[in-house]
């Protein structure tokens, strides 16, 4: 049985093997400016959001053999050495050819698609940091998610985002997952168990 290696803290540079070698203690770490941030844990509506946004996703992109789509355990290699992990990503089948599978490390560049699911504790400089290390590594859209005011701002570049879209509209992949749409009613929608 190996030891549980310790968290590092303070800025280093952060090999693969040391970066992966990280306690599996239900936390999401990235590694920021060469310092490991932990990412803390989803609560219930942001694993429930995430979830419900992947199965339509992976039913949709699979079949169509569009690309994969990856959850927020994956991070992202960024050129400045950064590791990010969006909280959920489509990564585009033309960036995978030549791979019989996926590397058991990390993917190089942002995903085609980022999708943040903002959290109580997010800050608005975190989030733009995050938003324009996905465009300058290949991003090509990002979606970030208020899972509570029940919206979602689409991004095509860093710098603002290009629509505001609420409950009655509908999520469109774009060019980045053609023919891909999700009305905003299944995503927010209120849970019914009643008998």
């Amino acid at each position: 049985m190996l030891a549980t290696p310790h968290v590092k803290t303070g800025k280093q540079i952060w090999t693969d093997e040391e970066f992966m070698r990280l306690p599996q203690d239900g936390h999401r770490y990235e590694i920021v400016n060469g310092e490991l941030v932990d990412m803390g844990s989803a609560g219930a509506l942001h694993s429930y959001l995430s979830t419900l946004l992947s199965a339509a996703l992976v039913n949709y992109c699979l079949p169509k053999k569009l690309g994969v789509v990856l959850d927020s355990s994956t991070s992202f290699k960024m050129k400045n050495g950064n590791r990010r992990s969006p909280d959920m990503a489509f990564f585009a089948k033309e960036r995978l050819q030549g791979m019989q599978e996926l590397p058991i490390g990390y993917l190089e560049g942002a995903p085609d698609l980022a999708v943040e699911i903002l959290s109580p504790g997010n800050t608005v400089a975190e989030l733009e940091d995050k938003i324009t290390e996905y465009f300058e590594n290949g991003a090509r859209l990002v979606w970030v998610i208020s899972p509570t005011q029940h919206y979602i701002l689409v991004y095509r570049c860093a710098h603002e985002p290009d629509r505001l879209l609420k409950s009655a509209d509908v999520l469109d992949g774009e060019n980045v997952i053609p023919g891909f749409s999700l009305p905003l009613t299944e995503l927010f929608q209120p849970l019914s168990f009643h008998s």
